[in-house]
């Protein structure tokens, strides 16, 4: 048998060795199927052999990571490996009454253990004992394997029911490589990158340069938060190793009609959103919401419909003006924050740095990030992870069952306890919002603070703040056992 690998990018390595014990850099994909239009029983049986038919075809659920001796280059992925289906998929059953109030505390409970390096990336688990003869589906992929555009393209690929298969489902395993053939990868692969470095710097000067002069032109903005001066906030501290989650569904008609008769984007309403969700959160726990916050927002620079693995991601940061009361101007200054932080990433390469991370020093990344990820100091770049990605437009299938639901969220990052990230499926936009369990008892507080406010920026435009519910979604979280959590100021 021969092998065949492949160099994980600067991002890819970059979320591995960002990974600490207590943020993992994991994402969670969770998708909710209905089973009563399905003329078989969806066991846990099927969903082990469609996973092994599906399994050649999703080939970085085939991936295993595989070092360089002394640390020399980044990690290599080794295709076409063994997966153990007995490890990696996995039954639960989800407490009574099984609604979204259940799912979303067990999903916290997954989202909180790193995974096994010595295994593919991913877990999945099958979660049965739910409301309405549901079933969810719960992936676990180390975001170092897939940001949110593969993801959705692999997961189009795993729900397409006319999509190939290969034979029964098994897979001829690679051998690795040798010592000596990772060495010498990485030496020809250390040469390539000395030949692009020069142009690197080249376009890193040049963009700065862009970026300067245009900020001179636009004057000064004295309501957005200046670059690398993030407040401190409740939200920004030493990430703990518990996780809560929480999850909540819009109507996308009810987003469409905001957003033309706003004139804005999708991504600028989500913005708004959380700009007056995290300005109540902030006086609920802060006291105090006087100066704007910054928001890490991802950019993804490779669009490409057929791209199911890898990282091709940038980032830009957009002040949220939380400091204001109106909802109105709220999402007047998040358009101008949102302007700005465009044509920002644009001057600058959209890719540089993603570009620079290839350059990550393998031996002293790990430790750096450790270091950083147990600092009680404040992040100066940002403080809350945001992020908008547009899911598919139609329902999918899986074992003759729709999917009557899809959620979506990112990892934390040092220093940062909150990651808000928002996906569209067919006539949904599904909020999801996972923390630490330091920052706050119950993530449903920022779901409902997101729905509230949702509502105000409506009313405050002469819309209905009355939003549409959203039948094929599973009803809203309740509030039952969040008194217990209150009466600790919203912590554990």
């Amino acid at each position: 048998m021969g092998w065949g690998v492949k160099r994980l990018s600067g991002w890819d390595a970059m979320l591995l060795y960002s990974e600490t014990p207590n943020v993992p850099t994991h994402t969670m994909k969770i998708a909710v199927v209905d089973t009563t239009d399905s003329d078989r029983q969806f066991t846990f049986d099927l969903f082990r052999h469609i996973v092994q038919r599906r399994l050649p075809v999703l080939e970085p659920l085939r991936y295993q990571l595989i070092n360089v001796p002394l640390k020399l280059h980044h990690p290599m992925w080794l295709e076409d490996c063994e997966v153990d289906l007995d490890y990696h998929l996995r039954r639960v059953t989800v407490p009574s009454p099984g609604g979204r109030r259940e799912i979303d505390d067990l999903i916290g409970k997954i989202a909180q253990a790193p995974l096994d390096r010595s295994r593919p990336l991913w877990e999945a688990y099958f979660v049965d004992g739910m409301a309405d003869r549901k079933v969810a589906l719960i992936v676990k992929v180390h975001h170092a394997l897939a940001d949110g555009v593969a993801s959705a393209n692999l997961l189009a690929r795993a729900m397409d029911p006319k999509g190939p298969t290969h034979g029964d489902g098994d897979v001829k395993a690679r051998t690795p490589p040798s010592r000596a053939a990772l060495v010498s990868a990485a030496g020809r692969d250390h040469l390539e990158q000395i030949k692009r470095l020069p142009a690197v710097i080249r376009d890193t000067v040049s963009g700065v340069a862009k970026v300067r002069r245009r900020s001179r032109e636009r004057g000064k903005h004295p309501a957005l938060a200046k670059a690398f001066s993030s407040p401190p906030t409740f939200i920004n501290h030493s990430v703990s190793p518990g996780r809560r989650f929480a999850t909540a569904t819009l109507a996308l008609s009810d987003v469409k009609q905001t957003t033309k008769h706003l004139g804005i984007t999708i991504n600028d309403l989500v913005l708004s959103i959380s700009a007056g969700a995290l300005r109540d959160l902030l006086l609920r726990y802060d006291g105090k919401a006087d100066q704007p916050i910054v928001a890490s927002v991802p950019v993804n620079t490779d669009p490409s419909a057929r791209r199911i693995s890898g990282n091709a991601i940038g980032g830009m940061f957009v002040s949220l003006p939380v400091q204001l009361d109106d909802p109105s101007e709220r999402v007047s200054l998040v358009s101008v924050s949102t302007g700005i932080a465009k044509e920002n990433t644009k001057l600058l390469g959209a890719d540089l740095l993603g570009r620079w991370t290839a350059y990550t020093p393998p031996p002293v990344a790990p430790a750096a990030f450790r270091w950083l990820a147990k600092r009680e100091a404040q992040m100066k770049l940002y403080n809350v992870s945001v992020s908008n990605v547009r899911g598919p437009d139609e329902r999918g299938r899986v074992g003759g069952a729709s999917i009557g639901e899809f959620y979506s969220v990112g990892p934390l990052t040092p220093g940062t306890g909150m990651n808000i990230t928002v996906w569209s499926y067919v006539d949904q936009v599904n909020i999801s919002v996972l923390t630490d369990d330091r920052t706050i008892g119950d993530a449903h507080e920022v779901t409902d603070a997101m729905l509230h406010e949702f509502g105000e920026i409506r009313r405050s435009f002469g819309l209905s703040s009355e939003l549409t519910e959203v039948e094929t979604a599973m009803a809203q979280a309740d509030d039952a056992g969040r008194g217990e959590k209150q009466a600790h100021g919203g912590r554990w």
